[in-house]
């Protein structure tokens, strides 16, 4: 083997175990919120028993308007129309939310795509953790992610845009220099990779404290593939 060919395998092993390493974070986070709904859920049933002992009805319709009210602003819930866009979106929105990183995030996407599941998965997966990451390095109040996804005609449009500490990026060829190491760089070329094979396009700008990635990938439906593919089968 190669000296080329051992680096190339060394530098797939190292961004594969960045992404199970990241996989294990998201699943752990969740399972942590569950267990916080599960704690809370169990203590307004016990205030609405009291209430409900007392007989207190008012005090009952008071305690649940304010429920309707607390979980109206923490729904953070994506519903795109598009199954696997849903549970990437979803998981790293859980994952952002538990560091600390406001997300506002627009979405529609068919429910079926061309583009295969796993590279969906890469690219929104690396664009979010990319956002996430460089958000860390502001204050808490500072840090926001932006993503917004829709049909451009026959062409999935995916944008991401974080903001950064100020310092205006350094661009080397198609990516932007970056410290985190191989792995990170690795899962920057996979996006290109997968833009490249779709014959898509790529865009990478840093200007005004924010960096925004934008993509537009074809899909490349039959006729009458494109007239109902937003409905399930």
């Amino acid at each position: 083997m190669s000296f080329l060919s051992k680096r190339i395998d060394k530098r797939i092993e190292n961004y594969q175990r960045e992404l199970i390493n990241t996989h294990y974070a998201e699943v752990d986070n969740m399972y942590k919120q569950i267990r916080g709904w599960r704690h809370d859920y169990k203590n307004h049933i016990q205030v609405m028993k009291a209430l409900a002992s007392k007989g207190d009805i008012e005090a009952i319709k008071k305690y649940l308007d304010e429920l309707e009210t607390d979980l109206s602003t923490v729904d953070t819930v994506i519903k795109t129309g598009n199954a696997m866009a849903d549970a990437i979106l979803n998981s790293k929105i859980s994952l952002a939310k538990s560091k600390g990183v406001m997300v506002e995030a627009d979405a529609h996407i068919p429910y079926s795509l061309t583009i295969s599941e796993i590279d969906l998965r890469v690219i929104i997966g690396n664009l979010f953790d990319n956002a996430i990451e460089a958000s860390l390095s502001l204050p808490e109040k500072e840090r926001l992610i932006r993503v917004y996804m829709d049909m451009k005609g026959n062409k999935l449009y995916i944008s991401f845009t974080n903001f950064t500490s100020g310092k205006k990026l350094i661009k080397s060829g198609r990516i932007f220099k970056t410290n985190k190491g191989d792995g990170h760089g690795f899962g920057l070329l996979r996006i290109d990779d997968i833009v490249d094979r779709h014959e898509g396009y790529i865009s990478r700008n840093s200007e005004d404290g924010a960096f925004t990635t934008e993509i537009l990938l074809p899909q490349n439906y039959s006729s009458s593939q494109n007239n109902d593919s937003s409905s399930p089968k």
